[in-house]
């Protein structure tokens, strides 16, 4: 679009005895609009007045001040639409009104609204200081349709942002936890190489609890710990009150908006793993980074310092390992080496992770349950249990968790056709096989098994995945070898 400035200057151009062609250059248009705009007005005066008279007869002329108007006063909020009111309109009135005149009356009644309507809340504009506030929160993701070995991966973002320059900090993970909070909190300030002054969150449960007798919220005592470590104020929103975390709700939506951007350009959402996906997010922030590096390195000058070290990044719990070889940890269960019922023992609760201690030795490491799991049992822990005692299987509460592979869940399925009620023994002995030699191999020989139609049985799998070695001659049952044989070959003795 050509402004006045530039016509002005194509002008100027032309008198001081430019051609054309350059003066059209140095006006940053094209010649054939140098032609043009060489003569006459500028383009400010050939812009048309806006109309400000009706086109058409107003439809609503008559039933605006009988009908619509008091409508619109018993409507303090504004809730009352202008779809509402043109169905209403039709019944009083039948075969007056249709949508063809929706936009006109939405029209009239923004205008009504702007001339006797309600106020409307009012956001203010904030200056933020350097090195003062970071604002930070979790965001799901399901919506980027990103998978993992092609299958989906739910997951969430810990995302935190300088209110000042911008610089943000992201981090996948898998639930709001207190665990994530804190690895998030202080992978960005050492990431970051300072502390601001004050961090805001809104009512994250993992940074707040529910005061007793009342309908607020106040910081727990454990992420109150982890602030005073760094000399960090808290701040937090109040409740349904996003906007006063704008800086971060914002930056979610930027932040994912770039997200899918890289997805469309990479021509794929399916990432071989959780370790490939992280690196992609990682490059993405740093490169949003680069853009607020003049803002940072003013930034920077105002944080706090680093204490010498960051604190743990998991919650401590101690528990007795049950007799079902369980333990609960943050009303979850996890299966644990059956030599450890009745003990006492530490566990780690990481953000991705637990780690289960007996003594100060780690004996066991496992993935944190997230979402809706409510147990996660490992067969090799109680196997050795369950194959003297194959018929507690059939209404073991955690059942569904003895199939490590869809190819196990379907050689049960079989076996239940095949062998009744012997089913259940057949298959814990192929269980007990997979833990004691090599799951793949077997998942292989039953999956082979399968494809076969064959019906086969526990001796049939062991034979195929784990066949007895063959037996080795005693030495000690030879006899001595008699030499003299040879010699007589030697001199020609035997023929």
């Amino acid at each position: 679009m050509i402004t006045d400035q530039q016509v002005v200057l194509l002008r100027q151009k032309i008198m001081e005895g430019k051609t054309q062609k350059a003066a059209a250059a140095s006006a940053a248009m094209s010649e054939r609009s140098a032609r043009d705009w060489q003569l006459g007005e500028l383009p400010s005066d050939r812009k048309k007045a806006r109309r400000r008279w009706r086109s058409r007869p107003d439809p609503f002329a008559d039933v605006w001040e009988s009908d619509v108007v008091p409508l619109l006063r018993t409507d303090p909020d504004g809730d009352l639409s202008a779809t509402t009111i043109l169905e209403w309109l039709d019944e009083r009135h039948p075969d007056r009104f249709g949508g063809s005149q929706l936009r006109t009356l939405q029209r009239r009644m923004r205008d009504y609204r702007a001339l006797h309507g309600p106020d409307k809340e009012v956001y203010f504009q904030q200056d933020h200081p350097p090195g003062r506030e970071a604002q930070l929160d979790f965001t799901h993701c399901s919506e980027l349709g990103v998978t993992i070995g092609g299958q989906p991966f739910r997951h969430m973002l810990f995302h935190l942002v300088l209110s000042h320059s911008g610089w943000s900090y992201a981090e996948v993970c898998f639930g709001e936890t207190f665990a994530a909070l804190v690895k998030g909190l202080q992978g960005a300030l050492w990431d970051l190489g300072g502390a601001p002054r004050v961090v805001r969150t809104d009512n994250l449960s993992a940074a707040t609890h529910d005061l007793k007798n009342s309908r607020g919220r106040a910081i727990n005592a454990r992420y109150e710990a982890v602030l005073a470590h760094y000399g960090v104020e808290h701040t937090r929103t109040n409740p349904r009150s996003s906007n006063e975390n704008g800086v971060v709700e914002q930056g979610h939506r930027r932040l994912k908006n770039r997200v899918l951007q890289a997805l469309i350009l990479r021509g794929s959402r399916d990432f071989e793993s959780e370790r490939e996906y992280v690196e992609f997010i990682r490059r993405i922030v740093d490169r949003r980074n680069r853009l607020a590096r003049s803002k940072l390195k003013r930034e920077r000058r105002h944080l706090l310092p680093l204490p010498p070290a960051p604190v743990p990044e998991y919650v401590n719990y101690s528990c007795r390992v049950r007799r079902w070889s369980t333990i609960r940890v943050a009303n979850r269960t996890y299966s644990v080496p059956s030599r450890l019922i009745g003990m006492e023992v530490n566990v780690r609760l990481y953000a991705d992770r637990i780690e289960v201690y007996y003594k100060d030795h780690l004996v066991e490491s496992m993935e944190r349950i997230h979402g809706g799991g409510e147990a996660q049992i490992d067969y090799r822990h109680i196997i050795a249990s369950l194959v003297r005692k194959p018929g507690a299987f059939a209404r073991y509460r955690f059942r569904e968790q003895m199939f490590p592979t869809h190819t196990f869940r379907r050689t049960y399925d079989a076996l239940c056709e095949w062998k009744g009620e012997r089913a259940d023994v057949e298959y814990v002995r192929i269980l007990h096989l997979a833990a004691t030699t090599m799951e793949s191999e077997v998942d292989r020989v039953l999956r082979r098994l399968l494809e076969s139609g064959l019906s086969f049985d526990y001796a049939m799998v062991r034979q195929l995945s784990a066949p007895d070695p063959p037996p080795v001659p005693d030495l000690k049952r030879v006899g001595v070898v008699d030499l003299s044989v040879y010699d007589r070959l030697l001199v020609g003795g035997v023929r």
